[in-house]
């Protein structure tokens, strides 16, 4: 699902921010699906006429200095991949990101909930509760191999309001409405 869902957070970070053309794509290089993403952003990236820049970053250390190369590429808006580092390494994030003054495109709630533009992704609360059928289904004696593999159903649209006013943005209307939660 990382892949429609990268393009689906630059097609709404591009609504939000219309005039960005140089957007800035955070992602691991160590993270095996990131490839597949990075190609398909390229592909849809043009259509939008949008140029991406892409930064690598495989450790903590390596945080600061790829918003050092962000800033010297003059990047207008920043989007994450998703990557455990990521969100191990939220704070540090949401605190460069704030520094830089970019709107910024997450893929956890957790980054919208604490500070973040806005986020798009896996609805983590549906998950558990799936999680418990399995569960109870194990424990009724069902066999995990048998048991089918599940792609999440639900998403979640996060729109951080108090950002969007300390960034000098305003959210349109249409994005407003498509949101699941606007944090006022």
């Amino acid at each position: 699902m990382t892949i429609p869902l990268s393009t689906k957070r630059l097609q709404l970070l591009k609504e939000v921010v219309p005039q960005a053309t140089r957007i800035a794509v955070m992602w691991n290089p160590d993270t095996p699906w990131h490839t597949k993403v990075v190609e398909d952003l390229k592909v849809v990236a043009p259509s939008m006429a949008i140029e991406l820049a892409f930064v690598g970053v495989r450790a903590p250390e390596e945080i600061g200095p790829a918003f050092s190369a962000i800033g010297r590429g003059r990047a207008e808006a920043l989007q994450l991949i998703e990557s455990p580092l990521f969100s191990t390494q939220r704070m540090t994030l949401l605190n460069l990101v704030s520094k830089a003054r970019l709107p910024a495109m997450y893929p956890e709630r957790q980054f919208a909930d604490t500070g973040g533009l806005m986020s798009f992704g896996t609805n983590i609360g549906d998950l558990y509760r799936r999680s418990a059928g399995y569960v109870d289904k194990i424990l009724k004696g069902a066999k995990p191999a048998d048991l089918p593999i599940e792609q999440p159903t639900k998403f979640e649209f996060v729109v951080n309001l108090k950002s969007a006013k300390a960034l000098g943005i305003t959210i349109p209307q249409s994005i407003l409405l498509r949101a699941d939660e606007v944090i006022r």
